[in-house]
């Protein structure tokens, strides 16, 4: 509701400003514009601001977490605050629940903290997006979506040579079992499935769903600025309308923040437990 209302705020802003009419989401709210340090391989922007909050921020809350855990084991306390409580759920989730069901206890814990990392930065960098003040995912642009799935692909390739050494790549390009004459075909699909799709649907699949909801939002209240503040009679009654979706769809898109983290963490495991199979 309050996010809602945040961007009822801005498009009210936006009418008292001078520009009248329906103004439907545009790609340009991705591109904003630079605040500091212009011209400059340091330039930011809104949407670079919000990155580095809620790094910031994932910093703060990780380095307080520890600092409990160690607390407790050291002074031996049995019931945990609720803020170790919850730092202790949400880990045990990415541990349980992702990296030990696809890579056992050992090399799930192996490359717990990478997968770690992965979620809860997916996660912040996703939320901002009905956050008030801030209202638009730091993953909604294509550089932090590169940016972890090269970190993801990096991390499935080492595990595989790692373990496989060079039959690593020999058998992820000639799969046992295909008759010599169809490598032809198969090897070209097998290094574009593997080393070329796999990063780049990992990243576009983060990005397109945090554009797709911000589009969403911005679209639902933007016709409900239009319907309270310049439609006439009883088309203003439709505004009540496009806030319900408005608001519904912020309901939305809190379950689409966590599931791309599920998601992209999930298959970052996936495709660490398929290079560590032992059929290669």
């Amino acid at each position: 509701m309050i996010n809602a209302l945040s961007l009822l705020a801005l498009a009210a802003n936006a009418e008292s400003s001078g520009t009248d009419g329906f103004h439907p989401p545009s790609i340009n709210e991705f591109y904003p514009e630079v605040v500091a340090f212009a011209g400059t391989p340091f330039e930011l922007n809104r949407i670079m601001l919000i990155r580095l909050l809620v790094t910031t921020v994932l910093v703060i809350v990780f380095w307080l977490w520890t600092a409990r855990f160690k607390k407790a084991y050291k002074n031996n306390i049995l019931v945990p605050s609720r803020f170790q409580l919850m730092g202790e759920i949400s880990l045990n989730f990415v541990r349980k629940s992702i990296a030990h069901d696809q890579l056992g206890e050992k090399d799930g814990d192996r490359f717990l903290p990478l997968l770690s990392t992965i979620f809860f930065i997916v996660l912040g960098m996703n939320i901002t997006g009905i956050i008030p003040g801030l209202n638009i995912a730091g993953t909604s642009v294509i550089g932090l979506p590169i940016v972890l799935a090269l970190a993801a692909y990096v991390t499935f390739i080492y595990a595989g040579v790692r373990k496989h050494g060079g039959h690593f790549f020999s058998a992820a390009l000639f799969p046992a079992g295909v008759p010599k004459a169809f490598y032809v075909l198969v090897t070209p699909i097998e290094f574009l499935s593997t080393f070329i799709l796999r990063p780049v649907t990992l990243a576009l699949r983060l990005m397109m769903n945090m554009i797709a909801g911000h589009l969403l939002l911005v679209l639902c209240f933007s016709a409900t600025q239009f319907f309270f503040f310049n439609a006439e009679g009883l088309f203003k009654l439709f505004g009540a309308g496009t806030f319900l979706f408005g608001f519904a769809f912020t309901l939305f898109e809190i379950l689409v923040a966590f599931l791309q983290a599920y998601v992209f963490t999930l298959l970052t495991t996936v495709y660490i437990q398929l290079a560590l199979a032992d059929e290669h």
